[in-house]
């Protein structure tokens, strides 16, 4: 009673008009305290004296019919039962009658109430609504008009509390209703997620077809590429091999040229032949060593090698380009660099050929100086600008390689990766010098580059590829060295390289010439290089020499000499500078109480005219020595001079022969070659050191003359064979080897094999072809070593003692 009591007094505060009355008398106030109409009350209570009734026994608000209230407006009325307690949950009718003591009741204008409910729920919008009271059939309008226009439409139904009387209200949105900008943002947002997503998923899928796309494309340029490799390295190897094989004719003839009896001028004749001969070879080498490069197939032997010998020949090859010129050759080798060092002696010649061959070529006064000493020997070295070899200004060497790591000893020596660890290592720095045009500032920074001239028309004036400095940059880096230069316009360049090589133990057989032991030299130079010069070839052959720049202490040196002077060599430019003293000095030297007067030599340079020189030999009765110097033809001439011209000493080759010729002496050895010319350079050089050769032109008579059991100690087979190449061949030789070897395995060898424990054959593989490929080729194939044509005494000699000093099973 009291929730309805409070819900009552509420509507009541709310909207204006309550009642009260019990059963004696009926009293209608408003909130005002004025009376109501009593006709009204009476109407009023007369209509709904059965609601009162129904509240009374129900315990519930019962509502009234909708009347007209005194404003015009519709009301109705809500009636609740007071009673004296609160009546049980389960009580009756009757129970509920007898309770009662009276009734509360409050009149509700149905229009105001539906105002404040629609301005709370409407908002901003503008609704019609409509009020019904449908309890009968036809619905009594309670609020609102009768418009019945356009827009949403919604009907509910209102629940007042009596569950006797319905109501309903419709509801009509006057304007339209917004847009549904959630519903809408968030559908574009869908539909963009589903197309990006859509179009993820196209991108990878497509992604992933072009990857594949790619990969094919990828794998059949990759395909095309090593096929392109292939057929290029086998175009290199044939035209190598085409090349190759008329040059080792021509240098093989040269070299048996050589084994017989000429004078010294027929010898430098030949050797010159020869040195061209090879200088073509090396031209092939360096295409041939551009595509390893590219393809970083390059490798470097490790062999015994005499880098004096190897400075030496490349002496021999440029000194008929320097005459032509006027130019003054000459090279230097400290005596701290040891006799024999371990490296690759070809790569090694290949480098100075390159540096000797473009200072030859941009030079055309003055002179080049070749130079190798250790590191440790230049780092303090002080170079005067003017004191050169032939007195023109040259840049200074030492600023070739200042930027060297190798040199730096700042450096932590962690930093020097190329640095040798092992005591039998060596690094030695090679400078080459020359006095001539130098390099251009704006050249500088490219030329190292491939196929690239220091300007356009260098290859149309001096020739030349452009992949000289390349390769040689190339090669030194595979020597753990490096290489630099400095150079000045219109003084001239120098380039150094270094090299990491490794000691060679001391070989016993390598000795200076016995025939010069305990002879005496002075030489005579105002210029202090060339004297070393000089100085240092001597001392080569045993020699022991005093210098002198100065020709009045001619005289004395040779008395202050402890041995006596036999020889006395003066160079040509200071001969000429002291004319007015020289004859004086000529006849003290021949007028002293000697039987033996010393030897006068002139040292020749190529600057000088012949004809001026040999008056001067022939006024003065003079021994003329031509740079530049080497060792085997200062030997020559010193020989020659002193009357004990030895001619097994002055031929080429001397070093190594006489042990061939033990190893080789009556040896069996068949060559196979299809080349007449070949057969007869190899048969040629075999014989030479005592061997019995046989000569096969094809590889079918080579397999029918080494079927075991033979005769034959070993087998020099050509690759490049027509019907049958060398490879086929040895592969046939050894499956009948390796018939006869399970043959001697079971017992049922047969009598020429008795003493045999197992049959092989050392078959060398003799081509033109330098090809790594080849090489590995060779060495599948069961042969048992490699000779490139064309072929020399020292590599010869590397081969055969391999195999018939370690080979001890061969027949």
């Amino acid at each position: 009673m009291i929730f309805y009591q409070l819900t009552v007094w509420s509507l009541v505060v709310i909207f204006g008009f309550f009642f009260y009355f019990d059963e004696e008398q009926l009293l209608i106030r408003n909130q005002h305290g004025f009376m109501l109409n009593k006709c009204i009350w009476f109407a009023f209570v007369q209509d709904d004296r059965e609601n009162i009734i129904r509240a009374r026994e129900s315990g519930k608000g019962v509502l009234t019919a909708p009347f007209q209230l005194l404003n015009g407006r519709l009301g109705v009325i809500l009636t609740y039962s007071v009673y004296k307690s609160e009546p049980p949950a389960n009580a009756g009718q009757q129970e509920r009658i007898q309770a009662a003591v009276g009734y509360l009741g409050g009149i509700f204008d149905i229009e105001a109430l539906v105002d404040k409910l629609l301005h709370q729920l409407a908002g901003k919008q503008s609704i019609m609504v409509n009020v019904y009271d449908t309890t009968n059939e036809k619905p009594i309008s309670m609020y609102g008009s009768n418009d019945t226009g356009g827009g949403m439409y919604h009907n509910s139904t209102l629940n007042f509390g009596d569950p006797s009387r319905r109501h309903e209200m419709h509801c009509r949105f006057m304007q339209k209703p917004p847009l549904p900008w959630l519903a809408i943002t968030s559908s574009l947002g869908i539909y963009v997620i589903f197309l990006l997503i859509g179009y993820i998923i196209y991108a990878t899928v497509h992604r992933i077809a072009k990857v594949e796309d790619d990969y094919e494309r990828m794998m059949d340029l990759k395909k095309r590429a090593e096929a392109a490799d292939v057929a290029k390295s086998q175009f290199l190897a044939t035209v190598s091999h085409e090349i190759r094989t008329p040059m080792n004719g021509v240098l093989g003839m040269l070299q048996m040229l050589m084994d017989t009896d000429l004078d010294t001028t027929q010898q430098d004749y030949v050797r010159t032949a020869q040195a061209s001969g090879k200088a073509l070879v090396s031209l092939i080498n360096e295409v041939l060593d551009q595509a390893k490069i590219e393809s970083g197939k390059l490798e470097l032997d490790a062999v015994p090698f005499d880098v004096r010998l190897v400075c030496d020949e490349i002496l021999s090859l440029f000194c008929g380009k320097a005459q032509e010129k006027g130019l003054e050759l000459a090279v230097y080798v400290s005596d701290q660099v040891p006799q024999t060092l371990i490296g690759d002696p070809n790569r090694m010649r290949q480098i100075i050929t390159n540096l000797m061959g473009n200072s030859i070529k941009f030079t055309e006064r003055g002179h080049i100086y070749l130079t190798v000493h250790i590191v440790e020997e230049v780092e303090t070295e002080i170079q005067n600008s003017y004191n050169t070899l032939s007195g023109y200004e040259v840049a200074k060497r030492r600023h070739s390689w200042q930027s060297f790591r190798l040199t730096n000893m700042d450096l932590h020596s962690s930093e020097l990766s190329f640095a040798p660890i092992m005591p039998e290592t060596i690094r030695l720095i090679i400078s080459v010098e020359d006095t001539g045009v130098g390099i251009p500032l704006e050249a500088q920074s490219r030329i190292f580059t491939p196929f690239m001239q220091v300007g356009p028309s260098i290859a149309r004036i001096h020739g030349g590829t452009g992949i000289g400095l390349s390769i040689s940059k190339c090669l030194v880096h595979l020597m753990k060295g490096e290489i630099g230069f400095v150079s000045k316009h219109h003084v001239g360049s120098t380039f150094s390289f270094t090299a990491v090589l490794t000691r060679a133990h001391p070989n016993a057989n390598v000795n200076k010439s016995p025939g010069f032991k305990g002879v005496s030299a002075l030489v005579v130079d105002h210029r202090p290089v060339r004297a070393k010069v000089t100085k240092y070839h001597l001392q080569r052959l045993g020699v022991k020499t005093e210098l002198t720049t100065d020709v009045s202490q001619v005289i004395p040196k040779m008395n202050c000499a402890s041995l006596v002077t036999r020889l006395v060599l003066v160079d040509k430019e200071t001969w000429l500078k002291e004319s007015h003293s020289m004859p004086q000095l000529l006849s003290k030297l021949r007028s002293k109480d000697q039987a033996d007067p010393p030897k006068l030599f002139l040292l020749e340079n190529p600057t000088n005219s012949i004809k001026s020189s040999s008056n001067i030999s022939r006024e003065h009765n003079l021994n003329v020595i031509m740079k530049p110097l080497r060792a085997s033809m200062l030997e020559a001439s010193l020989r020659r001079a002193l009357g004990g011209v030895d001619k097994a000493h002055v031929k080429n080759g001397l070093v190594g022969n006489s042990a061939l010729g033990s190893l080789l002496h009556k040896r069996q050895i068949i060559v196979v070659d299809d080349n007449a010319v070949n057969l007869k350079v190899a048969a040629g050089a075999l014989k030479k050191y005592g061997a019995e050769v046989i000569c096969a032109d094809s590889g079918k008579k080579a397999i029918a003359l080494l079927k075991p059991p033979h005769s034959f100690d070993a087998c020099f087979m050509d690759i490049q064979m027509p019907e049958m190449d060398g490879f086929e061949a040895t592969k046939r030789i050894r499956m009948m080897e390796r018939e006869l070897n399970e043959r001697i395995e079971r017992g049922e060898a047969p009598p020429e094999c008795a003493n045999v424990r197992r049959w092989r054959t050392p078959i060398l593989a003799m081509t033109a072809d330098v090809i790594q490929a080849t090489y590995e080729h060779c060495l599948k194939c069961e042969m048992d070593g490699y000779v490139s044509k064309p072929f020399e005494g020292e590599q010869l000699y590397r081969e055969v003692t391999r195999f018939f000093q370690n080979h001890d099973h061969v027949q």
